[in-house]
């Protein structure tokens, strides 16, 4: 159930964008549970765990805009 609009809530995959000093990392196809009634997204602790390494990795190596694939790096 969706905490904010208390709908139902779907697997689905989505676009996670970070935007941290100038920098815009964009992670495309992240599993996510997605209500139906809102488009509100939540992760697993397993998917957030993913989502801060690749943001640190691409923070590494990235100077200004970076898009990642999470199905091909997690």
């Amino acid at each position: 159930m969706c905490f904010y609009c208390k709908g139902n809530m779907k697997s689905s995959v989505t676009t996670h964008v970070v935007n941290d000093n100038g920098c815009v990392i964009v992670i495309k196809n992240v599993p996510c549970e997605e209500c139906e009634q809102c488009g509100e997204v939540e992760y697993s602790d397993e998917v957030m765990k993913h989502l801060d390494d690749i943001v640190s990795h691409a923070k590494k190596f990235v100077q200004e805009i970076s898009v990642v694939d999470y199905s091909k790096v997690a």
